[in-house]
């Protein structure tokens, strides 16, 4: 028998869990696909006595003492999904330094310091995986690492939380405000008690950076990412969306092209966007994540998929876990860290994008003329206007945003602009004494640029 492949697992939740079944359902598979058994040294946890349910494993494998079992000279791979920047980052540090090959799922970490995570494993001669950190199951960062690695890549656009596309799809489909969505995505279990980190973002930014990365060859970290969450999306901006034939999706947008003084740079961003109905984005529903993929050879590509939950991640960590494993019997490494263009990040406010701006204005002659002469002075074409009475109160129903008598709605939706102007010209609207309130400003991605 082939001396086996002996992994040191970190952590075991609802992901570590699955992998512990997976390893134990597929094992013969596994033999055969690496050339050698997997084997679990050890499992890491933060509690010895917590009810873990029927897994198929030895008791005397739980330990607390992460660290000692990342030292082990027993151990060939290290498996991490705790999650949270430390105490992961040490243990995997100390992993890659030692010539341990390590696979993870912790989005925060890479794109907070996944730097420091390739220089270890530079140093210790080791390969870092980690395609379950975003999008969980879909064959995504392999595919950017590998596949499409001698062609150039221009653009990723994509959907890569399902809570919040669980939320906006929702909100679409009934009519629902945020709120309720939000209730409903907690219920069925797609959301946490506490969603912040998806509905403000956080979670999507740390995703966009990571592909930002592996697109651009460039280090991009979450501090890089402009970040907007979806909690300020309204009913009345998803009615003003299908009024326009589009819907609103949390994207991710990560772009490469000239900054302002025309030299190559990065743009990455995260925020609540409207897209036509036409565009492949539009139709993904559900908890279901997608990315778009704009390349200079390959033309459009689209990835999509379950993007979260145990069985998808851990498909994920598993085929991480073959990779790894087989490299290791052979004595070979994974391509390594592909850093070299070391572009620069292109600042929000140069970032070309159209938006859609709601207005609460008088309704009075002259108001037009003044909005549109904010709009010149700022260098910002205006592409449509539609202006109606507002409401003067909440009726039943009503999905607009509701007005005060003698006062009407002014959608404007403009061309391409920098953000920093079509930002500028926001506040300057908010100053004008004709207009009441500016009721929401969402981007518009997807259709002519």
């Amino acid at each position: 028998m082939t001396t086996p492949v002996r992994l040191a697992l970190l952590g075991c939740g609802t992901v570590g869990a699955e992998v512990v079944r997976l390893l134990h359902e597929q094992a013969a598979d596994l033999t055969a696909r690496v050339g050698a058994p997997l084997e679990i040294a050890g499992i890491a946890v933060r509690r010895l006595g917590r009810d873990r349910g029927e897994l198929p494993v030895d008791p005397a494998l739980f330990t607390t003492d992460a660290l000692g079992l990342v030292k082990r000279d027993d151990v060939d791979l290290v498996i991490e999904v705790v999650g949270g920047i430390e105490p992961a980052r040490s243990w995997l540090v100390e992993a890659l330094r030692a010539g341990k090959s390590v696979v993870t799922a912790n989005k925060a970490l890479l794109a907070e310091d996944g730097g420091a995570l390739h220089d270890a494993a530079a140093e210790g001669g080791a390969d870092l995986y980690y395609e379950a950190a975003v999008a969980g199951a879909i064959p995504l960062l392999r595919s950017l690492r590998e596949s499409l690695h001698g062609d150039s890549i221009t653009r990723v656009t994509g959907i890569v939380n399902g809570t919040t596309n669980f939320i906006l799809s929702a909100m679409d489909a009934t009519g629902a405000g945020f709120t309720e969505a939000l209730d409903e995505a907690t219920e069925l279990g797609y959301a946490e008690a506490d969603p912040t980190a998806d509905v403000e973002g956080f979670d999507a930014a740390a995703k966009a950076a990571i592909l930002a990365s592996l697109a651009f060859h460039t280090r991009v970290t979450a501090a890089h990412v402009h970040r907007e969450g979806i909690t300020e999306v309204t009913a009345a901006d998803v009615a003003s969306a299908k009024a326009m034939g589009c819907t609103i999706k949390l994207l991710c947008i990560a772009s490469r092209g000239p900054d302002s003084s025309g030299a190559e740079s990065v743009s990455v961003r995260v925020h609540p966007a409207m897209i036509p109905v036409g565009h492949p984005l539009a139709s993904v529903g559900d908890a279901f994540n997608a990315v778009f993929v704009e390349a200079d050879a390959a033309g459009e590509l689209m990835f999509y998929g379950r993007g979260a939950g145990g069985a998808p991640t851990a498909s994920a960590v598993l085929g991480d876990i073959v990779a790894a494993a087989r490299n290791h019997l052979a004595g070979v490494r994974a391509p390594s860290e592909s850093a070299y263009a070391a572009l620069p990040i292109r600042p929000m406010g140069e970032a070309v994008t159209r938006y859609h701006i709601s207005l609460d204005v008088a309704d009075r002659p002259g108001v037009l003329a003044a909005v549109a002469g904010v709009f010149a002075r700022h260098d910002v074409s205006i592409a449509t206007v539609r202006q109606a009475p507002a409401p003067t109160g909440p009726a039943d129903g009503a999905t607009g945003p509701v007005g005060r008598g003698g006062d009407a709605i002014l959608v404007i939706v403009t061309h391409t602009a920098p953000d920093a102007a079509l930002a500028a010209t926001v506040d300057e609207l908010r100053r004008l004494d004709i207009v009441r309130s500016i009721a929401s400003v969402l981007r518009v991605e997807g259709g002519d640029r």
